[in-house]
Order: structure tokens, then C-alpha cells, then sequence
């Protein structure tokens, strides 16, 4: 199985990009969207000179718990630079959704708590609701993780969009939301209603 199929087997339709423009990204952003792949391994991530973006990170079932993840996001780390990624909400009939979350916690990541992230899937035409995770080494702000999470986006996400799904993707600005006026309260009524 080539680390394309790893990928698509592990992550929701939904959260896929197709295999031409990983690819595309990889060749024509090579100098920010990178692979990381090992036996036992799938990391696609892209580096940004003031932070990190995790796409999508894949371990095999059969080498879980042997730390290849922690390895991975220690080797990510000592860059020194904030790391983001995005995750579907905890859902408690699947224990992958948990796993992750506990993973991302034991490393040391925080919820996001004032960015709102909902976008359309190109794949599903659904709505697709995500957290945002962050890992900060000098304490940023929550809203420089939103600007880095915007500029992500547009570079990445969107890289013509059109080209490989016959559609473009929403604008950042329908899709990343910042509110510092949220409350714990609207936060997890947010979270509840996406379980």
C-alpha cells in the first residue's frame, strides 16, 4: 500500500485532498508542503517560516504505543515554531476520535477556544466541522494562531482547488471565525451539538 492509500483508508472522505494535489503540493510547494513516510509512518505536513501545519498524521494499527508519534512530533517541536493542526470533534461511538485527542493532549497541544472552523467539503458537499489544535512554544496568542491558521488555508488547502475538484473551496473568511467573546459555555455547547 503506497502512503496515498494509508492515508485514504485512515481519514474520512471528507478530510481527504485527492492524491493530485497532495502531489502537486509536494512538487510545486516542496518548499513548504512536506512527506515524512516510514514503514509504519505517514506524516504530510507543511512548514511556514513563523509556524507548522500538520495535515494529516498516520500511524499503523499494528505499531501503536511503540511512541512513533511522539518521535514524530518531537522531530517537529525542536523547530521551535507554533504547530497547528485541525481534528473532527470527539465522537464517543468512535475511540479513534478519543485516542487522538488524548494523543494531542499527552503532547502537549491546546484547544483553540476562540477559532471557529467549518468548512464545505468538495467531496460531500457537507458541512464539515473541525477543532483546532495548537501546540505554542513562546506562548502566542490565540489569534496568531488564527492569522497562521488563515494564511494555511489559502496556501494549502485551497492550492487550485479548482483545478483538482472542478469547484472552488469557501473563502477563508466564511470558514475561520475568531471571537474572543465566546464563552466556556458557547464552546461546549458548539462541541455538544457536533458529538
Amino acid at each position: 500500500m503506497n502512503w496515498y492509500e494509508k492515508l485514504n483508508k485512515y481519514f474520512p472522505v471528507e478530510e481527504m485532498k485527492s492524491k493530485e494535489h497532495m502531489e502537486t503540493l509536494l512538487t510545486e510547494k516542496g518548499d513548504v508542503y512536506h512527506k515524512d513516510e516510514g514503514p509504519h509512518h505517514v506524516l504530510m505536513y507543511a512548514e511556514f517560516n513563523t509556524f507548522l501545519f500538520i495535515d494529516y498524521v498516520w500511524v499503523s494499527s499494528q505499531s501503536r504505543g511503540q511512541g512513533i508519534g511522539h518521535k514524530l512530533m518531537d522531530k517537529l517541536k525542536r523547530r521551535n515554531k507554533p504547530i497547528i493542526l485541525e481534528v473532527e470533534p470527539v465522537d464517543y461511538d468512535d475511540t479513534d476520535s478519543e485516542k487522538r485527542l488524548h494523543f494531542y493532549k499527552r503532547e502537549g497541544f491546546a484547544h483553540a477556544q476562540y477559532i471557529d472552523y467549518n468548512r464545505r467539503s468538495l467531496a460531500t458537499n457537507e458541512e464539515t466541522p473541525m477543532e483546532i489544535l495548537y501546540w505554542s512554544p513562546n506562548n502566542e496568542s490565540e489569534e496568531t494562531i488564527y492569522e497562521q491558521m488563515k494564511k494555511m488555508y489559502k496556501t494549502i488547502h485551497t492550492y487550485k482547488d479548482e483545478v483538482f475538484y472542478g469547484e472552488k473551496y469557501q473563502p477563508v473568511d466564511e470558514v475561520l471565525s475568531y471571537d474572543e467573546s465566546r464563552t466556556a459555555d458557547d464552546i461546549l455547547g458548539s462541541l455538544t451539538e457536533r458529538a
